[in-house]
């Protein structure tokens, strides 16, 4: 058997372009000599479609659509993902299914069984679990089909919900000759290797080759990695490409020496799901420029070099606003970068309206010494300075801010957080870093002055981040441990021998702020647990004080 993985990226609810992408797909398939062609999860309406779900009109454009992909059956088996009404409707209108087309005709269809509704995933908000598990007799070979979460349960590989069911388990008696996963599984860091031992777990039970078709791409948060990839029971055999459409064949018949394609550099990895996520957004909003504020720190220097490969660099404005507190060699190395990428650069003092803030309301904090309130006003001059480019000239503002600035609230309101994507919201400063060194690995693209120089807002007379974060090596540690892993306290102080007062300020930081972060652009996510999805904790609450 002869099977085309079609590793494509879906728009969500743009049913004619996804149509097309499959069509072409089935097509390429058949000139291929292929006897299956299998995509992603929910491929027709683009993962996740959310609350277009629940608007009838959409789901009757599902099924015209699906009708169109049909008819280009002939000669050749399809399984295409999709949402679909559910004729028993025991509890949820929809069925999250997968169909099994061949020659012009619908098989039937296989409905996911196990519906994720953790961390970034809702999916029993709108659909029904499937029924029982079963084989389909496709070209002679006996041939199991899962959608995505379906191969999970069976790994112990999901800490956050222990179903009931294990499909794995269940077609253990069937004994398939292959089974097809239709996935939409989004990227973190590592989770490919996850995904693999997911996958290996399965092939070990059943005693066959697992086909894992997964969705590629960037929908507003989230990216979707690509990387399908079939394995049998010693390992992985064949692995498609990460963060781009591709085509992956299989020859059941042929099945060659494992891969060594499973290795992957987590940096590379990191940035280029970046880029994706930076592109998709733009273009599947059908925006083409940005602009951003380049302050010669390390964060607005990272984000200018993934815009710059996203977009190109001639489609990126940097923006340098110095104040009073701002260095020279700020300036220098924002001018430097620009240069270096290519990209758009201009020198904007924000000195003339901070003054004029200053003179404005001096007869009201006449009483009062200079404090934040000062700081923040500089970083709301450079953000409506940044919203004025952006009406004027259609770009969208990328937010330069990083995780743990973000857990702190060390970021201003309508200033520094303003924009329409934060492109580095998920990572770590200590991430930054890394990611910063990656890029200069052949040479120097960031200045390494800029890395190198500690980390400061410019906002007072020789402020640096230290004056008020700890060490970003201990925030990261305890962001990780509390953020990601959901550690107590106690735990986090015990097991990094960190006072223990220190460890609960930390959290109590983090909840404080929450009501900025609702107020922060969406953002990419590529950790376990990003703020900007998945995460859900209320404003107002008295756990943590």
């Amino acid at each position: 058997m002869r099977i085309l993985l079609a590793q494509i990226n879906p728009i969500i609810g743009d049913l004619a372009g996804n149509t097309a992408r499959i069509l072409q797909s089935i097509e390429r398939g058949k000139t291929g000599g292929a006897d299956i062609v299998l995509l992603p999860e929910l491929a027709l309406s683009g993962y996740p479609p959310e609350d277009f779900l629940l608007l009838p009109s959409f789901m009757e454009a599902v099924w015209q659509h699906l009708n169109q992909i049909v008819q280009a059956t002939q000669g050749i088996c399809a399984i295409v993902g999709l949402p679909r009404g559910n004729p028993d409707c025991l509890e949820k209108a929809l069925y999250n299914s997968a169909a099994i087309i061949q020659d012009g005709q619908i098989l039937g269809f296989v409905n996911k069984t196990l519906l994720p509704t953790y961390d970034v995933f809702d999916e029993r908000r709108y659909f029904e679990p499937g029924g029982p598990t079963r084989v389909w007799s496709i070209k002679g070979e006996s041939v199991a089909v899962t959608i995505c979460e379906d191969l999970w349960q069976h790994s112990g590989r999901i800490q956050s919900t222990h179903y009931k069911r294990d499909p794995v388990l269940e077609l253990k008696d069937h004994h398939p000759s292959v089974l097809l996963n239709l996935s939409a599984s989004p990227y973190s860091v590592s989770k490919f290797n996850t995904r693999l031992q997911v996958c290996l777990a399965a092939a070990k039970t059943l005693k066959c080759p697992i086909v894992l078709c997964n969705q590629v791409g960037g929908n507003d948060s989230l990216i979707f990695d690509g990387y399908s990839l079939v394995v049998n029971e010693s390992g992985l055999i064949q692995c498609a490409k990460g963060f781009k459409e591709d085509d992956l064949w299989i020859d059941l018949a042929k099945q060659g020496s494992l891969s060594s394609g499973g290795e992957r550099h987590v940096m590379e990895d990191l940035y280029q799901a970046l880029v994706l996520g930076v592109h998709d957004y733009f273009h599947k909003l059908g925006f083409k420029r940005a602009c951003l504020g380049l302050s010669g720190g390390i964060d607005s220097a990272l984000v200018a070099c993934i815009a710059a490969e996203a977009l190109g660099p001639e489609n990126v404005l940097a923006i340098n606003m110095p104040s009073r507190f701002s260095s020279p060699e700020s300036a220098r190395d924002s001018a430097q970068l620009a240069k270096r990428l290519g990209m758009d650069y201009k020198e904007i003092s924000i000195e003339a309206p901070f003054e004029s803030y200053l003179t404005l309301l001096a007869p009201y904090f006449a009483e009062r010494p200079p404090d934040i309130t000062e700081e923040n006003l500089q970083a709301r001059i450079r953000g409506m300075l940044l919203m004025a480019f952006s009406n004027k000239f259609g770009y969208i503002v990328l937010s330069t801010g990083n995780k743990s600035e973000l857990a702190m609230g060390y970021a201003t309101l309508y200033g520094d957080m303003c924009g329409g994507l934060g492109v580095i919201n998920d990572l770590t400063k200590q991430q930054v870093y890394a990611l910063s060194e990656w890029i200069n690995r052949h040479g120097e693209i960031i200045p390494w002055n800029t890395i190198r120089r500690p980390p400061s807002a410019e906002l007072r007379p020789n402020q640096k981040d230290s004056d008020s974060l700890p060490d970003y090596q201990i925030l990261d540690r305890v962001l990780q441990a509390y953020v990601e892993e959901h550690h107590s306290a106690e735990w986090i102080a015990a097991h990094y021998n960190y006072p223990l007062p220190l460890v609960q300020d930390l959290i109590k930081r983090i909840h404080q702020n929450e009501y900025k972060r609702r107020q922060a652009p969406p953002g990419l996510r590529v950790s376990e647990k990003a703020f900007s999805i998945g995460r859900r904790f209320p404003i107002v609450q008295r756990w943590v004080r």
